[in-house]
């Protein structure tokens, strides 16, 4: 009992209040002290509208980045002749407008620009899967063919890269439009086989022409509203394309054939 009075009055005496106050002092101080810190370490509660650089010049949406306090990368360049040098036609993140999200100090805003020069830069497609490696063909405005190879490994890569007949490294200065032949890996090819012309062809011509060949294929005719409609149409794509006589494909290749009723209005569209 006598304990109790001696520390009840030791706790409400000023000496224990006075240092029980710093204690705390301290320990409130030290809570400041630390978000302080992460607020200035970490930009806590700071939000930057991304504005929207898609149509921009890229010198101005750089520009503006940097005012913003954020950072910037080209991530590339897509060949679009219809626009001008240095056109962004791609950001990441989205605008603020369209995402929103807010972005924090120092924030990397990638960008994509268009290109129209005469040339471009070969990429390095050694090893890259086809569907990657067209993707990246096309950006660059280079057109393609694909030659298979047989192999056991690498199933569906790309092996090597030609232009006009000869290998092409990466960084190879090309002109716009250029036809690449990629050599690609495939595995249980089976025979080759010469691609056929079907282009004009009906749909009965074509399908006799590819049964006889024995190839897996599908037609395609988005004005075909009956059979009648299918029986006159003509071809006027296919994929594979057909280069020339001599190009072989492996048979295990599908095919996709495309049907238009009214072809005239199709080569009326081209000329």
């Amino acid at each position: 009992m006598k304990f109790l009075q001696e520390s009840k009055l030791f706790i409400f005496s000023k000496h224990f209040l006075k240092h029980a106050g710093l204690v705390l002092l301290f320990y409130i101080s030290i809570v400041l002290l630390m978000m302080m810190y992460l607020h200035f370490s970490t930009n806590h509660g700071e939000k930057i509208s991304i504005p929207n650089f898609t149509g921009m010049n890229s010198e101005k949406a750089i520009a503006m980045i940097e005012e913003l306090d954020l950072a910037y990368e080209i991530r590339d360049s897509v060949y679009r002749p219809e626009l001008p040098q240095g056109t962004v036609i791609f950001q990441s993140p989205l605008p603020t407008s369209t995402s929103l999200l807010y972005a924090k100090s120092g924030r990397t805003i990638s960008l994509r620009v268009s290109k129209n020069s005469d040339y471009t830069e070969m990429p390095s497609l050694i090893d890259k899967q086809i569907k990657f490696a067209e993707e990246i063909l096309t950006n660059r405005g280079l057109k393609y063919i694909i030659k298979y190879k047989a192999t056991s490994e690498a199933n569906g890569a790309v092996l090597e890269q030609l232009f006009r007949g000869k290998k092409v490294t990466g960084g190879s200065k090309i002109p716009i439009g250029s036809r690449i032949t990629l050599i690609v890996g495939q595995n249980d090819m089976g025979e080759p086989i010469l691609t056929p012309d079907l282009i004009g062809r009906s749909y009965f011509e074509s399908m006799s022409i590819l049964n006889s060949l024995g190839v897996s294929y599908m037609f395609i005719c988005s004005d075909c509203s009956s059979q009648e409609d299918s029986l006159a149409a003509r071809v006027i794509l296919q994929s594979p394309e057909f280069i020339s006589d001599s190009l072989t494909i492996p048979k295990s290749t599908p095919f996709t054939i495309t049907l238009r009723k009214n072809i005239e209005e199709v080569i009326e569209n081209q000329d």
